[in-house]
């Protein structure tokens, strides 16, 4: 327990001493904000559900019981650009005598811990409020609580399981794809599916207090513990004693000639593209957010499910934004490893500036295409697509852009789950929540006042006006990166890994 306290002592401790701490504040108070606000969202959702589901042939909490599966896919989900996995703290107690299973147990007690496992209860607890003390009274509402939020727990460690084999092969994917999709087969495929009943009574054995249900999850918790336990350890031993695999041999290697062309920016691009398809990390992100985008489109095209105006909307600009929010967030971060040479050579920071913003503002042509099914189907007009598409490569990156200014972490390209400067910073995190909030709002109130043709040739004219500027900002961009150049020049030294 003593070295439990200590540990978590000493993370708040680095956190308060990071550099980027003091830059952070303004950023944390908008995301502790829209954590409220969230909050609030999701204690709105449980009150309307509550009285929504009211007055039908089964009692609300047993529609809501069955749908358990849903609501954890789509914790799943979230969790993917908030949660890391939890082992970057190991590598500086590797010297101490302290035993790495006992710092693998802290991190994974600290994981289970973590507040955002409690952000369903939100949800859960006004609905039970409404639903369930009026049957069963506050104890009810209680062990219902506690339920749900070890559902939540044993979903935390699912996807610490998946993050980390993610990390190591991209095609780990196929695991929480193969899950889900076996589980989707087992929900819809029968007629009368066995897997909701078992959801719903998962669900009254919360409610009842029923020792063997809750006894039940924590087995399973436990089991997802020493999987992940045993995993971690394994992994964070070979990279820390860098074990390299070395029967991998390059077959192929292509220069892209064809930038040659292009002078000192077709080089940036040739830099940027080696650096995306080559090393293990972007790579990695680039073919996972790319089957997560090719799996939305999908289920948009070829199901109902996702039929409504909003979650098309949503679709539509997430399919979008994601890829901008995942290479640009960390802009100059990956240059960081190198900044010394860049900065050695006059105007070189603009001419990459610009080399980044044609091959990510060309790159918007990969999610039009996911999309195109989605087109023929119907589900989506060919105007609504190619105007996002115009706007995020035109004033969403502007806004991404801005971050170059900022940001002062180097990233390492080759520390995984050691690496402690991988995390995002205050700044990245919401000027990513501003580039996917934004773009969201419009899409909902411009229809509204407007129309939705006149609302997307609106859009389209933005991203137009913003695009043909994209000289003039850049540059203005470039012009206030130089005047602060010590500073972030220092912030990433500071940071690089030693």
């Amino acid at each position: 327990m003593n070295l439990f306290l200590e540990l978590r002592r000493h993370g708040k401790l680095a956190e308060k001493r990071n550099p980027m701490y003091e830059k952070s504040r303004f950023a944390k108070f908008w995301g502790y904000f829209m954590g409220i606000f969230g909050a609030g969202y999701l204690m709105f959702f449980g009150t309307m559900f509550a009285f929504a589901f009211d007055g039908g042939a089964v009692e609300p909490y047993h529609v809501l019981n069955a749908g358990f599966i849903f609501i954890m896919i789509l914790d799943f989900l979230m969790r993917f650009p908030f949660q890391k996995t939890p082992t970057q703290e190991v590598k500086p107690y590797l010297l101490l005598p302290v035993r790495r299973n006992r710092l693998i147990d802290f991190l994974l007690i600290r994981s289970g811990l973590n507040g955002f496992n409690l952000i369903w209860l939100f949800f859960f607890a006004p609905f039970a409020l409404f639903t369930i003390t009026k049957f069963y009274g506050f104890s009810g509402l209680l062990s219902y609580c506690i339920g749900t939020w070890l559902l939540m727990v044993f979903n935390n460690y699912w996807f610490l399981l998946c993050r980390t084999l993610l990390s190591e092969r991209i095609w780990w994917v196929l695991l929480p794809v193969v899950v889900y999709g076996l589980i989707g087969v087992g929900l819809f495929v029968p007629e009368e599916s066995p897997l909701f009943d078992l959801s719903v009574d998962l669900g009254e054995g919360f409610i009842h207090g029923n020792p063997l249900t809750f006894l039940g999850m924590l087995l399973a918790i436990c089991l997802m513990w020493l999987i992940n336990r045993s995993l971690m350890q394994r992994l964070i031993y070979s990279e820390l004693n860098k074990v390299e695999d070395t029967t991998v041999q390059v077959k192929r290697v292509s220069e892209y000639k064809f930038l040659d062309r292009y002078g000192e920016i077709g080089e940036y691009i040739r830099l940027e593209l080696k650096m995306l398809l080559r090393n293990k990390i972007t790579k990695s992100s680039l073919i996972t957010i790319t089957c997560v985008v090719l799996a939305f489109s999908s289920v948009l095209s070829f199901t109902d499910v996702y039929d409504g105006a909003g979650m098309k909307s949503f679709i539509q600009i997430y399919n979008y934004v994601v890829f901008g929010i995942l290479f640009l967030s960390p802009l100059m971060s990956y240059e960081g490893n190198y900044i010394d040479g860049l900065m050695s050579r006059k105007e070189s920071i603009y001419n990459l500036l610009r080399a980044k913003y044609l091959l990510y503002a060309a790159a918007i042509i990969i999610p039009l295409i996911l999309m195109i099914p989605a087109m023929v189907m119907g589900k989506l007009t060919p105007l609504s697509c190619i105007a996002w598409a115009i706007f995020t490569a035109g004033c969403i990156y502007f806004g991404l852009f801005q971050l170059a200014v900022y940001n002062t972490s180097t990233t390492n390209l080759n520390m995984k789950m050691t690496n402690r400067n991988n995390v995002g910073t205050g700044m990245q995190n919401l000027i990513s929540m501003f580039a996917l909030g934004i773009p969201l709002i419009l899409g909902i109130v411009l229809p509204l006042l407007i129309g939705d043709t006149a609302a997307n040739w609106v859009l389209l004219l933005i991203g137009v006006a913003f695009i043909a500027t994209n000289k003039l900002w850049l540059k203005n961009i470039y012009l206030r990166f130089m005047a602060r150049r010590y500073k972030n020049m220092e912030g990433f030294r500071n940071s690089r890994q030693r």
